[in-house]
């Protein structure tokens, strides 16, 4: 029985003792204008709210999207087909691939994928 209040006693003071240490640190800072103001990607927060969005930035956004997914879609092949590489297989995903090549060479040649242009 001595242990076990022994045991409550002692996590209840190390508790104490980290919770006052870290209310103790944190007055430090307490009044850094920096860390008082939310931040919000990188844009002031007490400016506008309605600046225009980069549609290059977006257009970029999706095109990794895409292709995040394609290698979300592409990368089960060969461990499902290590055995059973048939012609059809091999040639949907070749098939998906020259789909997937053909969007970027249209993107690469529409200019989108220059950041500065």
């Amino acid at each position: 029985m001595l242990v076990v209040v022994l045991s409550v006693l002692m996590s209840f003071i190390v508790s104490v003792i980290v919770c006052a240490g870290a209310w103790l640190l944190s007055q430090r800072s307490k009044y850094d204008r920096e860390k008082n103001s939310p931040f919000e990607c990188g844009f002031d927060p007490k400016a506008s709210a309605r600046v225009p969005f980069s549609m290059r930035f977006f257009l970029l956004a999706v095109i990794f999207l895409i292709f995040d997914v394609e290698i979300a879609l592409l990368l089960p092949f060969p461990f499902v087909g290590v055995g059973v590489f048939s012609i059809v297989s091999v040639s949907s995903v070749f098939g998906f691939l020259v789909v997937l090549l053909l969007g970027l060479l249209h993107e690469w040649r529409e200019g989108s994928l220059d950041w500065i242009g």
